[in-house]
């Protein structure tokens, strides 16, 4: 009896190192996320605040090359003997990226360049484009040239329109009026306008798809750190479970040898059967454990029975003040589970509610039967659990009690999810009233 003891402080120092390797990884990969999410946050307002200041940048530049360019055309209309052509054409046919629609004071298009739209017969090109200049004007992208106006009339409409056009410039954007010195045709001007290049829009979105790449890569980097930890998660559950299986084997097998002998020298005494029960409860404990790690099968089985044997095994084994109540309805329940894994999660949250409860209180397990599910509440009258700890309560290495090791509720998560292919979650707690787990199966 003395050499099977020997054997549970090296099985419980094995089992708290894992647990401790367990935790310090979760810790390691919430770091590497959350200095992901930070890069990912810096490279996406670098990239924003670069492509705006480009922008902003060549946008002026943009404008100022149509302005040289309405100047070439107000030059063209006014040409005399001394104008040199050659330059004017140069300046107006090197125009080959910004959209440029000229119209005159009637609003008919004139001329129209870097257009990229092929017209079919039977479009309508004309009202196309008339449509694309008053788009154009409304941006405020829009340039004045005044054409052959009397010399008297010169300043007066100069004044009037630049005190027109520069305050609404203030607003929208950008307007330039070119008076020429030799006017003589009251009134007479074209209209240039234009819109943002092709490069121009192109270094407008560039930003947004940056940004849509670098959060793709962090949640796949993200996704991709949580599947590697999830494998370590299971190299180190399964290990942990065929080595718990492992330890108890040993001395289960020396417990049922002395338990014969026993029975042999004192075979009328009441309390062997008690003692032949519970070792058999540690052989299906560490077949539980060695099933982990393989895929065992579901077998149809009485949900409503193995509750109850839950209930009557924890009721024998705790405290006269601990009430255990198991609530289910009268005609069997079906569920397809693997009944001794199921019986540990029962188990596990019987034994945390108790523990909750100080030794003292009521837990009631109610079993509801709906059309594609079946519902397990575990409800207690324990000291409650915080909102905010809701999930952490499952996460590996988190515990409420001094000596716990934190690995029972994330086992039985595992166990409901993996295995049964259900929920289990904390549907409701207050602190000093009590909590209630809730575990779905589907049927």
């Amino acid at each position: 009896m003395e050499k099977a003891g020997n054997y549970f402080p090296a099985f419980f120092a094995i089992f708290r190192l894992l647990s401790s390797l367990l935790y310090s990884m979760f810790q390691r990969v919430r770091n590497i996320k959350f200095v992901l999410v930070v890069v990912a946050i810096i490279i996406a307002i670098a990239s924003l605040l670069t492509s705006h200041f480009l922008t902003n940048d060549l946008q002026e530049e943009e404008t100022k090359s149509v302005e040289v360019w309405a100047e070439a055309m107000r030059t063209l209309n006014a040409a005399d003997e001394n104008t040199d052509l050659n330059l004017v054409l140069k300046v107006i046919n090197g125009n080959n990226t910004i959209p440029v629609i000229v119209i005159d004071r009637n609003g008919n298009v004139q001329m129209h360049r870097n257009i990229n739209k092929t017209f079919s017969e039977k479009e309508d090109s004309i009202a196309y484009l008339q449509q694309m200049a008053e788009s154009m004007k409304k941006e405020g992208n829009v340039i004045k040239i005044f054409l052959n106006m009397p010399q008297d009339d010169e300043v007066e409409l100069q004044n009037e329109e630049i005190n027109r056009y520069v305050d609404s410039a203030k607003e929208e954007a950008t307007s330039v009026t070119v008076i020429t010195p030799e006017q003589q045709q009251q009134g007479d001007f074209l209209e240039i306008c234009y819109d943002e290049s092709v490069m121009l829009k192109r270094l407008a979105v560039y930003p947004y798809i940056q940004l849509a790449v670098v959060v793709i890569f962090v949640i796949i980097a993200i996704f991709a750190l949580f599947s590697m930890m999830k494998s370590e998660q299971n190299k180190v559950w399964v290990g942990l479970s065929k080595e718990t299986a492992h330890q108890l084997g040993t001395p289960i097998s020396s417990l049922m040898a002395w338990s014969a002998v026993l029975k042999e020298a004192y075979p009328d005494d009441e309390l062997l059967p008690e003692m032949e029960k519970d070792v058999r409860r540690l052989e299906r404990i560490a077949e539980r454990f060695s099933k982990i790690g393989s895929i065992p099968e579901p077998k149809p089985e009485d949900l409503c029975e193995v509750i109850k044997r839950v209930a009557d095994y924890m009721d024998r084994r705790t405290s006269n003040k601990v009430k255990i109540t198991c609530h289910a309805p009268a005609e069997p329940v079906i569920v397809n589970m693997v009944a001794s894994l199921f019986e540990w999660v029962g188990e596990n949250l019987c034994k945390n509610a108790v523990d909750a409860m100080s030794g003292s209180g009521n837990i009631d397990i109610y079993i509801k039967e709906k059309n594609s599910q079946v519902d397990i509440e575990v409800v207690d009258t324990g000291k409650g659990i915080q909102k905010n700890n809701f999930k952490s309560v499952f996460k590996p290495g988190f515990t409420t009690k001094e000596r716990g090791w934190g690995l029972g509720l994330s086992l039985a998560k595992r166990i409901i999810e993996e295995y049964h292919k259900g929920k289990i979650f904390v549907k409701s707690s207050e602190i000093g009233v009590g909590t209630t787990f809730k575990i779905e199966l589907p049927k």
